[in-house]
């Protein structure tokens, strides 16, 4: 057998996992719609909110609407898998069974670079949130900013020492269990929503709907400076919703919840759509009310927008609320994240892809506690040195890379094998599937070629890894060799 036709069977997909590389199941409904939720409102609406304003204007709620309605078409697909085949992998999972072992390996990849870079990109939204905190301590300002930073007294930053302090103190909360996890993270969503209710509470009254004119000041695709090379910056509603792409993406990580789950078939349908849903709900009602209290060329240039807002309609004691609210809530976007990174490590080495011995489990958590702590090592690098926008980008990229490959994945299985029992069918699949891939494409498109470029480059390094080692050593590599 070629590696190329290399492909899992659904009915075998966790098969022979003994029990040093197998999850505990200590998850329910509630847990994942939190997990959701907690992965789905964090830094993109406390923080990217402002950056998508100064690339649209008002428009940024069109932008909202079109990358909601392009994930709402990935999570149709991403229930019908996750329920389909409830194990730990996600994406890469779906992809293996459904395409083979090559694309799943660009899938595994995709999502490791995603997952990865949102624990750092919270990480630094997080940080700008903490700022004062931090400096109230005695921090210095060279460790409160990266090297991209440019201080009021001249020079930069040295290195953003909060983002790194975060991203191993969720890291360390990972590794201890799932369950524990979860539980906090369940109370930390509430603070987050609660903080949003507050912000939209206080807008209210001074809504004005002058703000919202004109609309599209940058129209719906653009380049500034008009006619300048591949690097120029992309504007407008479709360059917005490419980057806010970033603040509604998270359902995905329930899904790799799928092998912790009790009773998957049910939970994660609920978990992966009622989340999406609640989300999509909040973060338009969140985006209508900052443009209505403040024009979006003002707050745009603010790092925490809904706390500047805030300060500007003189409420100062409220804004620090909601400041405290997302140093406190924000964290637990990196926890979903670094959960779902550490198990795509983990099941694509518990395959062979990677070492195997990285998909060891702690006996007494239950967790892969070594993969948790190189995940948070990771994006604690990476939040220390670059900035928001730049990770973000970067980010959707791979999620964008990911998605694509669960819609294709469902038009595969729908036309391979039409007759399995399906626990939840994507609706009318032609079409959403479709879709979802096409609405991706043009989302990839509009991101900006350095990104482009950028997610290329990575990707070769992958497939040299994957030529180097995983093609030789995956478990179906080793199969192929035994013999009979």
């Amino acid at each position: 057998m070629s590696f190329w036709t290399r492909r899992k069977a659904i009915d075998t997909i966790t098969a022979g996992i003994d029990g040093a590389h197998q999850l505990k199941k200590t998850l329910s409904w509630p847990h994942l719609v939190a997990l959701g939720v907690g992965a789905i409102v964090g830094t993109g609406i406390y923080t990217l909110t402002g950056i998508g304003a100064g690339l649209a204007g008002p428009g940024v709620i069109l932008s909202f609407l079109i990358a909601g309605a392009v994930c709402a078409c990935a999570a149709l697909c991403y229930a019908e898998l996750s329920t389909l085949m409830p194990a730990a992998g996600s994406a890469y999972t779906y992809s293996y069974a459904a395409m083979g072992e090559p694309v799943a390996w660009f899938v595994g990849w995709s999502l490791i670079l995603e997952y990865t870079l949102v624990c750092a990109a919270v990480s630094v939204g997080w940080s700008a949130h903490a700022h004062d905190l931090f400096k109230a301590a005695g921090f210095s300002e060279l460790l409160l900013n990266g090297p991209h930073v440019t201080l009021p007294g001249g020079g930069h930053g040295l290195v953003n020492l909060p983002a790194v302090i975060i991203s191993m103190a969720v890291a360390g909360l990972l590794a201890i269990g799932t369950r524990e996890s979860a539980t906090v993270n369940m109370i930390l969503v509430a603070v987050k929503i609660v903080a949003l209710i507050i912000f939209v509470a206080l807008c209210l009254p001074v809504f004005d709907p002058a703000h919202f004119t004109p609309f599209m000041p940058n129209g719906f695709q653009a380049h500034l400076p008009a006619g300048a090379g591949p690097d120029a910056a992309k504007v407008g509603v479709m360059a917005a919703a490419s980057l806010i792409f970033f603040a509604f993406y998270g359902f995905d990580a329930v899904s790799t919840a799928a092998e912790e789950t009790k009773n998957p078939k049910r939970d994660l349908t609920i978990g992966i759509v009622g989340s999406m849903a609640a989300c999509t709900a909040i973060y338009m009602i969140v985006a209508a009310a900052s443009i209505g209290a403040s024009r979006a060329e003002v707050f745009s240039k603010s790092e925490a927008p809904l706390v500047f807002i805030l300060e500007t309609l003189k409420h100062g004691k409220m804004a620090q609320l909601v400041a405290l609210a997302a140093v406190v809530a924000l964290p637990t976007v990196i926890l979903a994240f670094m959960y779902g990174q550490s198990r795509i490590f983990f099941v694509m080495a518990r395959d062979g892809l990677l070492p195997r011995a990285l998909s060891k489990v702690n006996a007494k958590t239950g967790t892969p506690v070594l993969m948790t702590l190189l995940t948070g090592v990771l994006s604690a690098v990476l939040s220390g040195f670059l900035s928001l926008k730049d990770i973000a980008e970067l980010a959707n990229a791979g999620t964008l890379a990911a998605f694509i490959a669960v819609g294709a994945s469902v038009i595969v299985l729908r036309l391979r094998e039409p007759d399995r029992p399906r626990v939840f069918s994507t609706p009318i699949w032609p079409v959403v599937a479709p879709a979802g891939i096409l609405g991706c494409l043009y989302l990839f498109y509009s991101l900006p070629e350095k990104t482009q470029r950028y997610f290329l480059y990575a990707h070769l390094i992958g497939a040299v890894i994957y030529t180097a080692y995983g093609m030789r050593k995956s478990v179906l590599a080793q199969a192929e060799k035994a013999p009979g």
